[in-house]
């Protein structure tokens, strides 16, 4: 962690390549000064999660590494718990697993999202096997041999019900709510409500923030690249939340000619195109200003700290496009915005 921001960052890399060529981006995230990169788990767009964080484990000696995110879906809560401790056991005190409903893991083999009750009973497996404990699985009772009882668990949420979840049973919380200070607030209520209730100390459980990033000088020319996010997050329930940062859209629920959705859009240009529709090029401006990280490193940076004021103690980087890894991000973050941070270190 940074000594003077007291912020962890992060950054996010889809497993889009090779899980060699993935373990060296990895690598040089570990070399610029990131304290933790995370992969997401999608199976029929990337490559297996496990695998590149094997590979990343092999491949690196003190960044952290976690899993953003998987689920108890499309992977058995026995599965889960069995790759997870074969990562930690490769990075001692370096892994995190993150889990989540399913979302671009469920959507494109038409199954749905976990219910807030399928995932607290997923993690109370986990726990249990994680542990050493034995726990029953259709009357037939097992248990994982050589289990790692340090393996955090972090839930990803963004509604009411899961933030509340996560803060009642999660060792921290992933909020995908962006960097807006309004819906943070409102999110870390929720977190804080759940944690409450379980009698648990709120400021003790991690919060970690997602948010896209630029480091750029033409914040409304990178902005517009956001479009087929903001069609999303109005497509799915979200269009409350952007009309507090004065963004209204009203998307349909369906957007032909984009595959497999908008936010994982194999063509991007086309998807920005597409979703030119119905999000303006001023409401790609506020919401990258408003929810993202574009702008001056510095500019990252200030907010990046004022993110800590708030009560975050993590943040993850990511870049628009699913399927090329974050290097530009990652050495436009690692070389101007991290120094910035601590200008103690020399690089």
């Amino acid at each position: 962690m940074n000594e003077q921001s007291g912020i962890r960052v992060g950054v996010r890399i889809p497993p889009c390549d090779r899980v060699d060529r993935l373990a060296g981006t990895a690598r040089r995230a570990e070399e610029l000064g990131f304290d933790q990169v995370w992969f997401p788990d999608s199976q029929l767009l990337w490559r297996d999660v496990f695998t590149a964080l094997t590979a990343a484990a092999l491949g690196t000696e003190r960044i952290g590494l976690g899993s953003a995110v998987t689920n108890v879906v499309t992977r058995h809560p026995a599965v889960v718990a069995s790759a997870a401790r074969s990562v930690a056991e490769l990075a001692p005190g370096r892994f995190t697993l993150g889990l989540g409903v399913g979302n671009s893991s469920v959507g494109p083999i038409g199954v749905r999202s976990s219910t807030g009750a399928e995932l607290r009973a997923g993690i109370a497996t986990l726990r249990a096997l994680l542990q050493g404990e034995e726990w029953e699985f259709n009357g037939v009772r097992s248990r994982l041999r050589d289990p790692d009882p340090e393996v955090p668990i972090h839930v990803a949420a963004s509604g009411p019900r899961n933030l509340r979840l996560a803060g009642e049973i999660a060792d921290g919380v992933i909020l995908l709510s962006g960097v807006s200070r309004t819906t943070l607030a409102s999110a870390t209520a929720r977190v804080r409500e759940g944690a409450e209730a379980a009698g648990r100390t709120a400021a003790a459980i991690p919060l970690t923030v997602s948010a896209f990033c630029a480091v750029t000088d033409d914040v409304a020319a990178e902005a517009r690249l956001l479009k087929p996010i903001c069609a999303s997050i109005a497509q799915n329930g979200g269009a409350p939340f952007l009309a507090l940062a004065g963004i209204e859209l009203d998307v349909p629920a369906r957007v032909e000619g984009v595959y497999p959705d908008l936010v994982h859009a194999e063509d991007w240009d086309a998807a920005v195109e597409i979703c030119s529709a119905w999000v303006s090029d001023a409401a790609a401006l506020r919401f990258a200003q408003e929810f993202c990280l574009f702008g001056t490193a510095k500019e990252i940076a200030e907010r990046l700290i004022a993110l800590r004021a708030d009560g975050v103690t993590d943040v993850f980087l990511q870049h628009v496009g699913s399927y090329e890894p974050p290097t530009e991000l990652i050495e436009s973050v690692g070389s101007a915005v991290l120094p910035a941070l601590r200008p103690d270190v020399s690089r």
